[in-house]
């Protein structure tokens, strides 16, 4: 999912960023700005509707329509690392453009558009009209969380770039796990993963290690976002957490899941999480000493409903597990 893609890009940004000294509240708008990068390769999922428009079957006939069409250029033209240089090249000089003379304003916005244009035409004559489509989507999501970054974050043209290579860079390693892997070398016919990294040949715990790291990574982004902003993690976990233990039953409803079978699962699981939001009043803890860091009650719940809806996710797919293999 974009949210793992994005909160690991974060967790490296911020979290890298301190440790080279930067004040707590730019490593946070360097990981905001990463992480924001991080999903734009998922733009591609933008055609994927279209296969639920001519499916048949109910919900799960809408659910396998909307994945087989997200395959026709998922994972595909914008999940390139030679793509991800190119545009981060682009990035640079269009936000570098705001910092010069009119004159020269102009002539790096041209030529970003000129590099950022070809990277459309390239996707076309590679990858037909769809992946011209695709990439010309990528080029202007990319394009105004530039502008975002420079306008609500202050980063400069070279802060920002390096956000954009983060984020760009780490989203393909982390779809190694599922599905196919992507093409990295794209627009160079050059596979350099062939198979998808898999950790055990039983392919229900395959999938579940698979949502491991996606979660471990939630995980980090949640300890660095702490760390940066004074907070406790564990304070903000509520005890409500522990329902996701009765998530253990779900082996007995949900057909056991694989990488290439996984909705019903994830979909579920997931829902677990609304024990994280459910009205809390006032019991929520607080996580935050505001004496130090300014921030409000309204910001520990916030926090506490995010953290605490994590948990008992992560302690659903746990008991999850243990069902499935005992059963």
């Amino acid at each position: 999912m974009f949210v793992g893609h994005a909160a690991l890009a974060f967790a490296l940004a911020a979290g890298g960023a301190r440790l080279f000294g930067c004040s707590r509240g730019r490593a946070l708008a360097l990981g905001a700005s990463a992480g924001a990068f991080a999903t734009l390769p998922d733009v591609d999922i933008l055609y994927a509707p279209v296969g639920v428009l001519g499916s048949s079957g109910g919900l799960m006939g809408a659910a396998e329509g909307f994945w087989s069409a997200s395959t026709l250029v998922h994972r595909a033209v914008t999940h390139s690392l030679v793509v991800g240089v190119v545009a981060a090249f682009a990035f640079w000089c269009w936000s570098y453009a705001g910092g010069s003379t009119a004159d020269r304003a102009r002539g790096e916005h041209a030529v970003s558009v000129a590099v950022l244009g070809g990277l459309v035409a390239v996707a076309t004559l590679v990858s037909g009209a769809l992946g011209g489509f695709v990439m010309g989507v990528f080029v202007l999501a990319g394009l105004v969380v530039t502008e975002a970054t420079m306008r609500y974050g202050g980063l400069a043209p070279r802060a920002l770039t390096l956000t954009a290579l983060v984020g760009l860079l780490s989203h393909p390693f982390g779809d190694l796990l599922t599905g196919e892997p992507p093409a990295m070398l794209y627009p160079f016919d050059v596979t350099l993963f062939a198979h998808r990294v898999a950790f055990t040949a039983d392919p229900t715990l395959n999938l579940l290690g698979a949502f491991w790291v996606e979660v471990a990574a939630l995980w980090l982004a949640v300890s660095v976002y702490c760390w940066l902003t004074r907070r406790s993690v564990r304070r903000a976990v509520h005890g409500r957490a522990a329902l996701g233990f009765a998530y253990a039953g779900a082996v007995l409803a949900v057909p056991a899941p694989t990488i290439d079978s996984s909705h019903a699962f994830v979909f579920s699981v997931l829902a677990v999480g609304v024990v994280g939001p459910a009205p809390l009043a006032n019991r929520l803890p607080a996580v935050a000493n505001r004496r130090s860091t300014g921030v409000g009650r309204d910001d520990d719940q916030r926090l506490a409903a995010v953290v605490t809806g994590l948990a008992a996710v992560t302690l659903a797919s746990v008991a999850y597990a243990v069902g499935y293999v005992v059963t």
